[in-house]
């Protein structure tokens, strides 16, 4: 009769060779995000206190980082309906052409942001084919803010269909056919039975455009206009410094970035573990 293994055994065999696997996983954390990001810190810190407190706290600075997380969460606060109404249709009805919509959504991720930049600058610009009839109308897009959103929300929106679409096709039909038969308008299911079963994908969702937008580069070169306090985005201004050599003021502004980029991700990851543990009870 063989002994059954004790509990220290088992827990030793569930996951074999896992110090060579978390070294290994260790080593390309380091070598991919903490290496890096502490040789930011330390560049920034030759600063000093003071100095860098000075290079962050400018006007074109602030202005600058103002409209890259106003407009990065302007979009991603877009980017959750229109991407909540291509999830449901995408998974609750057999729509012609349902195939190429879904492989469109995922085109952000395939082409490179600077095409996207040239191709919205040349649709929206004054001059361009919708651009031109919006400028007559009085609606300026290219160049301005609003054009900033646009391009953040081409960007963006693939991160909140794709979290969201799982989700829909997990949650089926059956509570929303449970609540019609107790009587349930389609609007009460919707708000009361279908949504709050999506609200942690859907924060996810918001969460991973916010993040992927706020440092957007490529497709803001062309339809931002590049304006100082007016355009101007970090990443830009942050191209702007390395180009004129002034590194440290660079790692310092992106520093800055980085800080405001880990408060928000840690207020939005707290948010949605309280909805997922809401949902669970």
């Amino acid at each position: 009769m063989t002994a059954l293994p004790s509990r220290r055994q088992a827990r030793r065999h569930v996951l074999p060779g896992l110090p060579l696997t978390l070294g290994y996983a260790t080593l390309y954390l380091s070598l991919i995000v903490l290496i890096p990001l502490a040789a930011l810190i330390l560049k920034a810190a030759t600063l000093g206190p003071e100095g860098f407190l000075d290079a962050v706290t400018t006007p074109r600075v602030l202005a600058a980082l103002r409209v890259s997380f106003f407009t990065a969460l302007a979009a991603s606060l877009i980017n959750v309906p229109i991407g909540l109404i291509i999830a449901w249709t995408l998974t609750r009805y057999r729509v012609p052409g349902r195939r190429l919509i879904d492989a469109l959504i995922d085109l952000p991720f395939a082409l490179p942001t600077a095409v996207a930049g040239i191709t919205l600058t040349t649709l929206l610009a004054p001059n361009g084919w919708l651009g031109a009839p919006l400028a007559e109308a009085g609606l300026r897009v290219a160049y301005t803010p609003l054009g900033i959103i646009v391009a953040l929300t081409f960007i963006g929106l693939p991160f909140v269909v794709r979290s969201l679409q799982p989700v829909l096709e997990d949650l089926g039909p059956e509570p929303e056919e449970a609540a019609h038969s107790l009587g349930a308008t389609p609007t009460q299911t919707f708000w009361r039975v279908t949504l709050p079963a999506l609200y942690p994908a859907l924060l996810s969702g918001f969460t991973l455009a916010l993040a992927r937008t706020v440092g957007e580069y490529g497709s803001m070169v062309f339809i931002s206009g590049n304006l100082p306090f007016k355009t101007e985005i970090a990443p830009l201004l942050i191209v702007g410094k390395l180009e004129q050599y002034d590194y440290a003021g660079a790692a310092a502004v992106a520093v800055a970035m980085l800080v405001i980029s880990v408060a928000l991700l840690l207020a939005a990851n707290t948010a949605q573990a309280r909805l997922s543990r809401r949902g669970e009870r």
